[in-house]
């Protein structure tokens, strides 16, 4: 009996399964997703993930790159052998490489950095104090700009309250939602909750930052851009999911990636994306939003692994009426409707400023490498990651490594976050807390399941490791001097062909 329980166990296990199959199990009651060849059940799982529900993200779809880059101390091979429900016999081909030790030695080097000087992989006391210090300051300011009896003044609170609306943004909802805040998988929760708590939705920012824009950053699926640009918009289950949304969806009227084909406006876009990053927030609260909740779909990213509950469909109205109760509707109590509606578009509109801008100077910037992924082509879909220029700095830093050293292939993911990201004021504790581990984009691209306020100690360790290797390591003296190539590469490709 146990014979043959053992077997029909081991032809369970190796059964062959479709990715449409896989696509087609995409909700928290039904939940496979694909780990290199492994298919995985992660439905029963999930309610005991030592990182909590964030595993459901990736059901439905290839977690590959989410499943290392979440687990810098590695998983045991044994707990993906018992979760394990068959191999996929149609993997998509992707656009990256794993074959080299590049990235699993990052790892060792960074949790033994970690270890050493008894910091925890995720968040402890430093940032719980500073998220408690912002939380406090963004319900003071909000408070303020109610109850001051002369508008001009509350229309400082209102910028103040923006300002802190936007460390909210990137000091505690950004490692909530990564899991990055706590050991703790509810004090995640809360933490990302912190971003419905300032208007916009968790959920949507899920989807975008940590499904499309992450693990593949600055790339673009080729094939899926030419038929946009013939206004065909193919099937959801026929879209590939290896492409980056804030590449070409964050600002309307930019253009951030090579691929795409300048317009006679783009050579303004240096002068007119200030005004743009200023809306940011105010567009993603009002249209983006509430479009992903209606459609359970963020461009070519399915949204079922969440909306696919009822539970967190009600969050998300429910947040959505409580946040603009006291964002709109009290300030419009005090000061009256025109006047209250002008302090909630000030607040996004200062929060948006300088958001934007946080995020943009890492990845749209000169010297950064874009990539690019064409499906028509099989097994040679990977093209090398180049600048705007056409060229790849990686080729230059391989050949100062020796030549029996180990030669990391220039679509390895890891390096690729590398060609990808640029820091800016790499090493400064105090640029680390004001940006909330933004200034160490590189590291942070590495190791999104660290809380931001290790980057400060692991700087050194990533920096030295790609030097090693022969990566690309970019970074900026300070936030001044990335803005000004920041805007210089937009205006670059405001006169520049694509490629």
């Amino acid at each position: 009996m146990c014979k043959e329980q053992t077997l029909d166990t081991l032809k369970n296990v190796e059964k062959q399964i479709t990715f449409a199959q896989v696509k087609s199990h995409n909700t928290p009651h039904s939940a496979w997703t694909v780990v290199h060849n492994q298919v995985i059940d992660i439905t029963e799982f999930s309610k005991r993930h030592p990182g909590g529900d964030i595993i459901l993200l990736s059901a439905g779809r290839d977690a590959t790159v989410l499943f290392h880059t979440y687990h810098p101390r590695g998983v045991s091979k044994s707990l993906l052998d018992k979760l394990q429900v068959g191999l996929i016999a149609d993997r998509p081909v992707s656009y990256y490489d794993w074959s080299s030790s590049f990235y699993s030695t990052l790892c060792q080097r960074v949790v033994e950095r970690l270890n050493s000087i008894n910091r925890p992989l995720r968040g402890n006391g430093d940032i719980q104090i500073k998220a408690l210090a912002i939380l406090a300051s963004f319900w003071y300011s909000l408070y303020k700009m109610y109850t001051v009896s002369e508008f001009r003044e509350a229309i400082g609170w209102s910028v103040v309250m923006g300002f802190f609306a936007h460390f909210v943004g990137t000091c505690i909802q950004h490692d909530g939602n990564h899991g990055a805040f706590s050991k703790v998988p509810f004090v995640n929760t809360v933490a990302g909750w912190t971003m419905d708590m300032i208007g916009a939705s968790a959920f949507t920012w899920q989807f975008q930052h940590m499904l499309g824009h992450h693990p593949y950053t600055n790339l673009l699926d080729l094939h899926e851009e030419q038929l946009k640009s013939q206004s065909i918009d193919t099937p959801l289950s026929e879209k590939d999911q290896e492409s980056d949304p804030d590449v070409f969806s964050s600002f309307p009227l930019m253009r951030m990636h090579p691929v795409h084909e300048p317009q006679w406006y783009h050579k303004f876009q240096h002068l007119y994306a200030p005004v743009l990053f200023a809306m940011m927030t105010l567009a993603k609260v009002f249209q983006q939003d509430i479009q992903v909740a209606w459609n359970h779909r963020l461009y070519h990213i399915d949204a079922e692994c969440r909306y696919g509950s009822m539970w967190n469909v009600a969050r998300f109205w429910g947040m959505k009426a409580i946040s603009m109760l006291y964002m709109i509707g009290l300030p419009c109590y005090f000061h009256g409707i025109m006047g209250g509606l002008l302090l909630f578009a000030v607040g996004h509109l200062a929060c948006g400023e300088v958001l934007a801008t946080m995020f943009i100077v890492n990845h749209v910037i000169e010297g950064v490498s874009f990539a690019k992924k064409d499906n028509s082509k099989g097994k040679d879909a990977s093209s090398k990651p180049m600048t705007a220029e056409g060229v790849t700095p990686m080729v230059t830093t391989l050949k100062t490594i020796n030549k029996n050293s180990e030669k990391v292939p220039l679509n390895d993911w890891a390096a690729v976050q590398c060609q990808t990201s640029v820091n800016w004021s790499p090493g400064s504790w105090f640029w680390n807390h004001f940006s909330g581990g933004l200034n160490h984009q590189i590291e942070h691209h590495l190791f999104p399941s660290i809380c931001h306020t290790n980057y400060v100690y692991i700087q050194d360790v990533v920096e030295n490791t790609c030097k090693e290797f022969g990566v690309p390591y970019q970074s900026e003296p300070n936030l001044f001097v990335a803005y000004g190539k920041m805007l210089s590469h937009l205006k670059a490709m405001g006169r520049t062909k694509g490629s």
